[in-house]
């Protein structure tokens, strides 16, 4: 645990964050040196060599490349990351590029792929918008009480939508280079003017469709079709301006910095298209390289500007946790400077005409400057606060306290449970018409286990800290939410994590907080299914593939995140001194290495239940954290048989 520790504290960044390698998607990238290449840039020379050798180094054996770096080959990513790579210099006959163009034409090449990439392709010309299903602007227009209104969508899914509807009613496109004439003849299986356009775009190869398009889905396409080819010149005008106006809420909201890499590089070439190196563009140039991530094989694009809030969040944690605060004084105190830093204290301007949730009082994912506040950032970030407080560590007056509060219960469903960025717009129905094809559950914003676990524990502390506080009915309604989501097995489906590991453990905690006891019955089915899914070395082992599946799908090997989780749960479900706690944390140990580091594994994050993604800090917090969990009852238990038990002696934050 000493060794842990000191490798965390080592780690931290001089702000007082800890900072990690977000990336692991395999289009980001890909879709960043295509928007420069629509703006007739490349990414500096250093940036381009990097890119080249990161795609190199991830590439499947097949010639493709996946949806992450850890997935089987798509025809979306594949042509994607094939076009980047002629983009930055390489040449067609590259013996890697045949390889990926031998997987990839006998799947119909761009007509084969994901809508995404079909679209980024249109952008460039390399793909005719005729192709498209379509994506009108004036769906902005709509009035707002419409159940589908773009407003309702969850706001990462409206905030990529909007800048392709600009995009995809002005027809924008790169100007005409000998290059992009090159690339039509090399990616399609026929010559491009033979190509029925009308015919590919309900096309989508089998490695790409995860979510099938329904009948109501094409019945939409069709109705949208329709609409283009008749839409009135003045009504589009309008749609255009109201969605000019809707991004640049977004990019002043944000710093620029926006949601997400996506809408990111789309809202860059909006202003491209409608202010030609404005102030618009050199703002977003500013601030491309938050998403650059450096790895030792060559360079990438992150999920997000960064995950600093919430992995420093969980570090204070497990650091408290850890006991020996006196040790870590600086490394508290550096943390607690920054989670002050990080809280957002105004609401973004002019919030309702931009369809914003109020934000002031929470904390975002990354940074203060990104300007989206979550429900389980804020409240690991008050969890953080309120365990450095009486440490003498915690920067954030009362009052803002209060405001994170604030902002919590201003998040919770109906059905008790909370979302991420706000509460749920949309109805579920809406996923019937989700157009992605290689994404599930990205339409509404929806009550999960995880930050609705997270919130629990978060007021159940306050509580603790203002006995007055009047949060017990919030804590009641989401306990009654875990409860609901339980499965017959006795786990909880996680969202964000690889997978029942995590949504468990989140299940288990969020009940606990909410003052289950451990003989609860739903924490018996916990601690059932967690006991029948352990290795015969202790360990426990997940992959992404069980997100997909939504099942468990054992990994080769133990996990030391997946096994961190499950020996986080069953010690907050009272079986601490339980063998397989014991086996568990033996495991956890002898996998240690003499540095106090663990071997690297598996990614543990995900989105959309398709896509992994590489949370760095996850393999330095999460065994620590278990071990002092699961120690700290143990040390508990030895001080009353000596009759000498002690204050402040180390306990689980939750």
């Amino acid at each position: 645990m000493r060794r842990a520790r000191d490798v965390l504290a080592r780690t931290q960044e001089a702000d007082g964050s800890w900072k990690g390698d977000y990336s692991g998607p395999l289009f980001l990238g890909a879709v960043y040196v295509a928007g420069l290449y629509v703006m007739g840039r490349s990414p500096d020379a250093p940036v381009r060599d990097g890119m080249v050798a990161y795609l190199r180094a991830r590439q499947n054996a097949d010639g493709g490349w996946g949806l992450d770096v850890e997935s089987p080959s798509l025809v979306f990513t594949s042509v994607l990351n094939y076009v980047a790579q002629r983009l930055m210099g390489v040449g067609a006959d590259d013996p890697d590029l045949m390889r990926a163009r031998a997987w990839f034409l006998p799947r119909g090449g761009p007509l084969g792929s994901a809508s995404w990439g079909k679209f980024v392709l249109a952008l460039l010309g390399l793909y005719d918008y005729e192709g498209l299903a379509p994506v009108p602007p004036e769906l902005w227009l709509l009035p707002r009480a419409l159940p589908f209104h773009p407003s309702r969508l969850w706001c990462h899914c409206r905030m990529v939508y909007l800048p392709m509807g600009w995009l995809y009613g002005r027809r924008a496109r790169a100007k005409e280079t000998p290059l992009l004439a090159e690339l039509r003849r090399e990616l399609y299986p026929q010559p491009y003017a033979d190509v029925d356009w009308k015919a590919a775009r309900g096309r989508v190869a089998g490695t790409d469709a995860y979510s099938p398009h329904g009948l109501g889905l094409r019945a939409v396409h069709r109705l949208l079709g329709l609409y283009e080819r008749l839409h009135p010149k003045r009504l589009r005008a309008r749609a255009l301006d109201e969605s000019l106006a809707l991004i640049q809420g977004e990019d002043e909201a944000t710093h620029f910095v926006c949601i997400g890499p996506i809408n990111k590089v789309l809202d860059m070439v909006v202003w491209h298209v409608a202010r030609p190196e404005g102030p618009e563009v050199r703002a977003h140039l500013e601030r491309l390289t938050d998403y650059l991530q450096h790895t030792p094989e060559g360079v990438t694009f992150n999920g997000y500007n960064s995950s600093q809030l919430w992995d420093t969040a969980f570090a204070v944690q497990a650091l408290v946790a850890s006991g020996e605060t006196a040790g870590a004084r600086d490394t508290l105190e550096r943390a607690g400077r920054f989670l002050e830093a990080q809280q957002v204290l105004e609401d973004s301007p002019d919030a309702a005409r931009h369809h914003r949730h109020p934000s002031r009082g929470g904390w975002p994912f990354s940074t203060r400057a990104h300007g989206w506040p979550i429900s389980d950032c804020t409240a690991e970030a008050l969890k953080a606060c309120l365990l450095l407080q009486p440490l003498g560590f915690n920067r954030v007056p009362e009052a803002r306290l209060e405001g994170a509060v604030a902002f919590l219960l201003s998040l919770q469903n109906r059905d008790g449970g909370w979302a991420t960025y706000e509460r749920q717009r949309g109805p579920r129905w809406l996923e019937r018409f989700n157009p992605s094809d290689v994404f599930a559950g990205i339409m509404v914003d929806p009550s999960y286990v995880e930050c609705t676990s997270a919130c629990v524990q978060a007021l159940a502390a306050w509580r603790k800290a203002r006995p007055e506080a009047p949060v017990d009915r919030a804590i009641a309604r989401g306990a009654r939410f875990l409860r609901r989501q339980q499965r017959p097995d006795g786990g909880w489906e996680g969202a964000w994590g690889v997978c029942f590991s995590y949504g468990t453990w989140f299940g288990v905690t969020g009940l606990v907080a909410a003052g289950a006891g451990a003989g609860d019955p739903a924490l018996r089915r916990a601690v059932t299914f967690l006991k029948a899914r352990q290795r015969a070395d202790g360990s426990w082992s997940e992959t992404i593939q069980g997100c997909r599946e939504r099942r468990w799908v054992e990994g080769r090997s133990g996990h030391a995140v997946t096994t961190s989780w499950a020996v986080m749960s069953l010690v907050a479900a009272g079986e601490a001194g339980a063998e397989a706690t014991r086996r568990g944390v033996a495991w956890l140990q002898a996998t240690q290495d003499a540095q106090g580091q663990w071997p690297p594994e598996p990614l543990a994050g995900v989105f959309s239940r398709t896509c992994a993604i590489h949370y760095d800090a996850y393999l330095r917090v999460f065994p620590l954290w278990a071990l002092a969990l699961a120690e700290a009852p143990a040390s508990g238990r030895l001080r009353e048989r000596e009759g000498s038990a002690t204050p402040g002696s180390p306990s689980c934050p939750g």
